[in-house]
């Protein structure tokens, strides 16, 4: 097989060039080529978002091509233009973000997706951009697509910081606040899974969306963080703390406290997706043990500074807010 891959070196775009070399394909990277490649994976150098930037995609026949782009749509619609002559299959890694909000518990790909989105549109909210980079990829290539439909995605390479935050803090040891309860059921999926299962469903020809990511109650809150003090090697201290008082206090779910959301719409929408149409076209997702390892055995290189997107919000709990509450 012959693969495009743009990007291709951060995150889950990396995982699926490391998945594709793995396997023995012909990989091309397209990027602005500012970070090192695998070895075996081959260079094409370009901005997609520059005039002119697309120059280096204009000869060439590829098997499939794999896109994670998560900003402007017509970025996406100009670059399925442009191969949609030359490549069998495009495989777009969209995101559950792209159904409408909010998502009632339990619906699978059935869900309203977000309305008023154009393969045309410059830069839009994240759902928005989603939705509108699908729509550009079915325009310019029909059935010869399918969308990855993501929803929380952890794992090594992490660049958004959720995983990495909860291990640095536990590291540290001592009190650390725990949302409550321990038994609340997580659902996300490890970048490597997402990237194995996209290719084998461009390889298969399968078309249209597929929610990716593992049933709901994969692991827990309780077992996450455990595994997280298990790994590190720790003497911190869960307390577990219910969700009103963490609220109570001023404390904002997901982005203070990163995964954790508490029971209601933010939750159902995030950690209540039927994946069932995924688990049965072959989808494989790894113990949580496995990626809380292999996070943490990443991140030893770079101390407390692992590598970020710029344009995300730092998440993460000030230390001083949290030994507020704790003292309290």
């Amino acid at each position: 097989m012959k693969i495009l891959i743009l990007g291709g070196t951060e995150f889950v775009g990396r995982a699926v060039t490391d998945d594709a070399l793995a396997r023995g394909w012909e990989v091309t990277v397209f990027n602005r080529g500012r970070h090192e490649l695998p070895p075996g994976a081959r260079s094409l150098v370009g901005d997609r978002t520059a005039e002119g930037g697309l120059a280096a995609l204009e000869s060439g026949e590829w098997d499939v091509v794999v896109d994670t782009w998560s900003a402007a749509p017509r970025v996406v619609r100009d670059s399925a233009n442009l191969l949609a002559d030359r490549v069998g299959r495009y495989a777009y890694v969209s995101s559950c973000s792209a159904y409408a909000y909010p998502t009632v518990a339990g619906l699978g790909e059935e869900a309203p997706l977000v309305a008023d989105c154009s393969p045309d549109d410059g830069d839009v909210v994240y759902p928005k951009a989603k939705r509108g980079a699908e729509l550009a990829v079915e325009q310019a290539f029909g059935d010869r697509h399918v969308h990855a439909r993501a929803g929380l995605i952890l794992g090594p390479r992490e660049n958004i910081g959720r995983l990495p935050w909860w291990l640095h803090r536990i590291a540290r040891g001592g009190p650390v606040l725990a949302p409550g309860p321990r038994e609340s059921q997580l659902q996300y999926i490890d970048a490597r899974d997402l990237a194995g299962w996209t290719l084998d469903a461009a390889e298969s020809g399968l078309s249209g969306g597929y929610n990716l990511v593992a049933p709901t109650g994969h692991s827990t809150m309780g077992e996450l963080l455990d595994l997280c003090v298990a790994v590190t090697g720790s003497d911190a201290e869960l307390r577990w703390t219910d969700p009103d008082t963490i609220l109570a206090a001023g404390i904002e779910p997901w982005m203070e406290l990163p995964i954790w959301i508490p029971a209601g719409e933010d939750y159902d929408t995030v950690h209540r997706r039927d994946v069932s149409r995924a688990l049965a076209t072959g989808l494989r997702c790894r113990p949580v043990a496995e990626t809380v390892a292999d996070t943490w055995t990443w991140l030893q290189p770079f101390g407390g500074a692992a590598p970020r997107r710029p344009d995300r919000p730092t998440v993460g709990l000030a230390p001083e807010k949290e030994a507020k509450l704790l003292a309290e």
